[in-house]
């Protein structure tokens, strides 16, 4: 039953990232009005404006019975089914893959912080991999829900406070500050400051500095992965612009899920 849950849970999430990103982006360009406000418009098709009814907004349902076009102009719908499976996906596979148990309270509200987190991480990971860009009023938000939760944990579940004040201290350090030592050395070629910003959730989430270091080492390894196609191909360069933010989130999930397996995995095998 709690899997069933989630997974609407992350279905209907995955409709609201979608819209959220959508919505934003129109603004970003200028548009004004009510039909674009993210807490008051009306889902419409982003090609005729047509008003969507509630049968046309059933998460990839709608998508399929449609065959992918709106009802009304029949144009290709912009809003894939991709984003709202893999925000289900994620919310089940942190539920199974949860490292310690979830019958205790402090863990129960770090898992609901978490699934809070991951409708913001993955809005902007889908914005940056669109526009190349991490909009403040999807990172402060997120941020906010994220140090909120680590508080919360700290201040009723901690057994030693200070200490983890400031392990999560030092993982803001490592997760934020490095990018910020990146970003002023190169003056911003190197990489953004959204990516800075965005150290300060990964950093929150992680509450390690062994696990910050984790996830810049695996976000790396996944961009490069990612960028070698296409220079073997002739289509990228090595000065070509990535989004990073993506990478850093995919590595911060897999961090948070299974950073504990291999932070001892190599204690074990490799020191």
């Amino acid at each position: 039953m709690i899997i069933l849950i989630l997974i609407v849970l992350g279905l209907c999430c995955g409709s609201f990232i979608n819209a959220l990103a959508w919505r934003m982006r129109q603004q970003e360009k200028g548009r004004k009005g009510r039909d674009i406000s993210i807490l008051r418009g009306r889902s419409m098709c982003s090609s005729c404006g047509h008003e969507l009814a509630v049968r046309d907004l059933i998460p990839v349902l709608s998508y399929l019975s449609l065959r992918g076009r709106c009802r009304y102009c029949h144009q290709p719908i912009a809003d894939k089914p991709v984003v709202e499976v893999v925000t289900a996906a994620v919310f089940v596979i942190s539920y199974l893959c949860w490292p310690l148990s979830l019958g205790a309270s402090g863990q129960r509200l770090l898992f609901v912080t978490w699934l809070l987190t991951v409708v913001g991480l993955l809005a902007l990971a889908v914005y940056d991999f669109l526009w190349m860009e991490l909009p403040n009023r999807i990172l402060y938000p997120t941020f906010f829900v994220a140090a909120a939760g680590r508080l919360a944990y700290i201040s009723l579940y901690s057994a030693d406070k200070p200490h983890d004040l400031y392990l999560w201290v030092l993982s803001l350090v490592v997760a934020s500050g490095i990018f910020l030592l990146i970003f002023i050395i190169s003056q911003g070629r190197w990489i953004g400051y959204g990516d800075v910003r965005l150290g300060l959730v990964t950093g929150t989430l992680l509450a390690t500095p062994a696990k910050s270091f984790l996830m810049i080492f695996v976000a790396s390894i996944l961009g490069t992965l990612f960028v070698i196609p296409g220079v073997l191909a002739g289509k990228k360069s090595a000065t070509s612009r990535l989004p990073f933010g993506p990478f850093l989130i995919i590595a911060s999930m897999i961090i948070l899920l299974f950073g504990d397996s291999l932070i001892n995995w190599y204690q074990n095998h490799l020191l």
